[in-house]
């Protein structure tokens, strides 16, 4: 059990990081931080699709590594702190190497003379087994577990756990079943344990961080991290400690709870949180309650990662500017094409008319030509490419010149997911002293369906409408999942929602969205929460590291999205 307790019983968990090179100082400001009761548990999210690429290559040069080399920094500063105080910590920061990561805290607990049992959980690395499950030859092949490793872990006692590959609300779950208890079968309790999980695994993305309204928050120019107040039924409490910068309100947690996600199901390995009950409601000053959440078996599969080598890459990019931007594309393109003496096996052209007639600046004139190559040998997109472009800067459009100079082409990723039966996928509580424990799989398990489709609120009735953008009214957030993107779309008030809701389809979706049109949209309808979420198949091609697009991870789809006009009913302008 967590040392502390808080408002009514509840566990107050709290987030230290979204990713690997969030804020080094937010653990410290975490334990330290506020006037308000303490936090009993720290966790911290290290891992994406792409980090597990970072650490795999990392793993190639050096075997002994593979974790997130940030959370020791991090402990380093507040190991001393967190035991003085009580609390313990959860990481997934363990990565490719969770034992390795594992040794180093204790070797470093030593030196600091800080005792600290130190745990961890491993079998998600499927990469010495990818022949015999037949994932081809990635580099890395990740399944993603669950909590119950670390529950284990921390009923033995552990004050530091660290996991390879959990999912990233699993490092929440995990410190709040151990804390109340709950068993494998507690759904509605473990659902509402990921959603909480959900909202501040991302750190300030939950109080203001890369929200579409910013303008309405007061001071984000040093957010809070967020915590959670978990309650031993899994209804929680989103807030921050006092003081500090940002916002936790209705709108922030929304955001939020749509990003990356798919439609009314969202799947755990322990739980399939049903994302249509959560009800949100304001519970004082930055202070958020999520409740009614209903929890299903989870299914009987396991989200896999497969991250590859794809070849090599290299970009040139060259400036237009003035009049006939299109002809100096097209003149470039053709003299770059046949000067190359080996055609790399893809080769992309992109112009991006950032110019502007009559401009005051020459920035402001001058559009942008991307040329990105690749190709498995890195003769066909290295100088041999880079310097046939250069090469052109006497000889081609007048205003010639390019944003870098010549260079070597570099390795670039592909991203696979899949799924494998649980079954097969072992999953190791290690404790301190070196036990281990396998966890079983769910026994209890149901199949991954969609929900069926809400019924629409009643449209609202004729009248006049004005062009402006989308974004007048909605907000957005959208973010990668493998090659495809997910844009979350809400309105903030019933009125708005009747509109919303019969008027963004995925036609107009495609309209508004041109380098979707060719994708496969899917469209989730989310009432309790006034939002549509659409999945965007395929339009980041073989995931972030493929660098498919201008934005590669999709970060801004749902503000360019929210720039687009349409017709909106002058009523809700």
């Amino acid at each position: 059990m967590a040392s502390g307790s808080s408002r009514s019983g509840a566990v107050r968990i709290a987030n230290c990081s979204g990713f690997y090179g969030d804020r080094l100082s937010a653990m410290r400001e975490m334990l330290t931080g506020g006037s308000g009761d303490p936090v009993d548990y720290l966790t911290g999210d290290y891992l994406a699709e792409l980090t597990m690429l970072i650490l795999g290559r990392d793993r190639m040069k050096h075997p002994e590594r593979g974790y997130a080399k940030t959370f020791l920094t991090q402990l380093e500063d507040c190991l001393g702190e967190a035991r003085d105080r009580g609390v313990r910590i959860v990481a997934n920061a363990g990565g490719l190497n969770p034992a390795g990561l594992a040794d180093a805290i204790r070797a470093l607990a030593e030196r600091l003379g800080v005792p600290a049992r130190v745990a961890h959980v491993e079998g998600d690395d499927l990469t010495p087994r990818v022949a015999e499950l037949g994932l081809g030859t990635p580099l890395t092949a990740n399944a993603y577990l669950g909590a119950w490793g670390i529950v284990d872990c921390l009923n033995d006692g552990a004050d530091v756990v660290v996991t390879g590959r959990v999912t990233d609300a699993s490092v929440i779950v995990g410190a709040a079943a151990a804390h109340f208890g709950w068993g494998r079968t507690d759904y509605d309790a473990l659902a509402g344990a990921v959603v909480a999980g959900h909202v501040i695994e991302c750190g300030v993305q939950a109080t203001g961080g890369n929200y579409a309204f910013f303008t309405e928050v007061a001071d984000l120019s040093y957010p809070g991290f967020p915590l959670a107040e978990v309650n031993a039924d899994g209804s929680s409490v989103i807030t921050k400690h006092p003081g500090t910068g940002g916002l936790v309100s209705v709108d922030t947690v929304t955001a939020q709870l749509l990003y990356e996600i798919t439609g009314a199901r969202y799947a755990n390995p322990d739980v399939t949180a049903r994302m249509d009950s959560v009800e949100l409601s304001t519970d004082g000053p930055d202070r958020v309650r999520i409740s009614g959440v209903v929890g299903e078996p989870p299914p009987p599969t396991l989200n896999i990662s497969l991250n590859s080598i794809g070849g090599f890459r290299n970009a040139m990019t060259f400036v237009l500017t003035g009049l006939d931007i299109e002809a100096k594309a097209e003149l470039v393109r053709r003299q770059l094409e046949a000067g190359l003496t080996v055609k790399p096996a893809e080769l992309q052209w992109s112009l991006a008319r950032t110019d502007h007639p009559d401009a005051d600046t020459e920035e402001a004139a001058s559009a942008l030509l991307h040329c990105v190559v690749r190709d498995p040998d890195p003769a066909n997109v290295g100088r041999q490419f880079s310097s046939a472009a250069v090469e052109l800067a006497l000889a081609s459009y007048p205003g010639f010149h390019v944003t870098a100079p010549p260079g070597d082409g570099q390795v670039y990723g592909v991203f696979t997911a899949g799924y494998v039966d649980a079954a097969i996928v072992p999953h190791v509580a290690v404790h301190s002293d070196g036990t281990r424990v396998d966890i079983p799989c769910a026994t209890d398990t149901l199949e991954l369906r969609d929900a069926a489709t809400p019924a629409l609120p009643e449209p609202l009735p004729d009248g006049p409408t004005r062009r402006a953008p989308l974004g007048r009214i909605a907000g957005a957030r959208s973010g990668d999942k493998g090659g495809s993107a997910n844009v979350g779309v809400w309105v903030r008030t019933e009125y708005q929602w009747r509109w919303l809701a019969n008027t963004l389809t995925v036609e107009l979706l495609k309209e508004l969205l041109p380098e979707a049109a060719d994708c496969d949209v899917t469209r989730h309808v989310l009432p309790n929460l006034r939002a549509v979420n659409f999945v965007i198949d395929g339009i980041l091609g073989q995931g972030v590291a493929y660098q498919a697009r201008f934005d590669p991870q999709a970060k801004g789809l749902g503000e360019w999205l929210r720039s687009r006009h349409v017709d909106i009913p002058e009523s809700l302008l």
